[in-house]
């Protein structure tokens, strides 16, 4: 089990249950970051901390275990004078400078945002390979 503090390497895939892949790091580098730090959803790390250099594993998270279920709530709308010109659906904005949300419908009185997180309400599988800990790398063999 890696303890907190460590810094892991992982080369991962996440997909949806459609088989869509919605992001790899298969070519590009390994995603780094601390064990217990919070940069990486729960089950991601969890699933981390229980390999060891060099191995994999392939998971699946439920919503509730990856970015939560949809709120709609989070779904509002702001008048339209204040858009930003050239705005259209589908874009994604800042709200007071950190808070993104995208942009799902303009009308000429409103703008509808949407503040959950894209990936909100879907199960996520991943393929997870532990590349390092602390910057060890597996052994080589032969």
């Amino acid at each position: 089990m890696i303890e907190s503090g460590s810094r892991v390497a992982v080369h991962y895939e996440g997909s949806l249950d459609s088989g869509k892949i919605f992001d790899s790091s298969r070519d590009r580098d390994p995603l780094e970051f601390t064990i217990g730090s919070g940069e990486v959803i729960d089950g991601f790390e969890n699933a981390v901390r229980a390999l060891s250099v060099g191995e994999s594993v392939k998971i699946r998270l439920e919503s509730e275990d990856a970015y939560g279920d949809r709120d709609e709530s989070l779904v509002f709308n702001l008048p339209a004078d204040g858009a930003p010109p050239g705005l259209r659906v589908g874009d994604q904005v800042l709200l007071d400078g950190d808070r993104p949300v995208v942009v799902t419908e303009i009308t000429d009185a409103t703008v509808k945002a949407d503040a959950n997180h894209l990936l909100a309400g879907q199960a996520l599988t991943f393929e997870i390979e532990l590349v390092s800990v602390d910057g060890h790398p597996a052994p080589i063999e032969g």
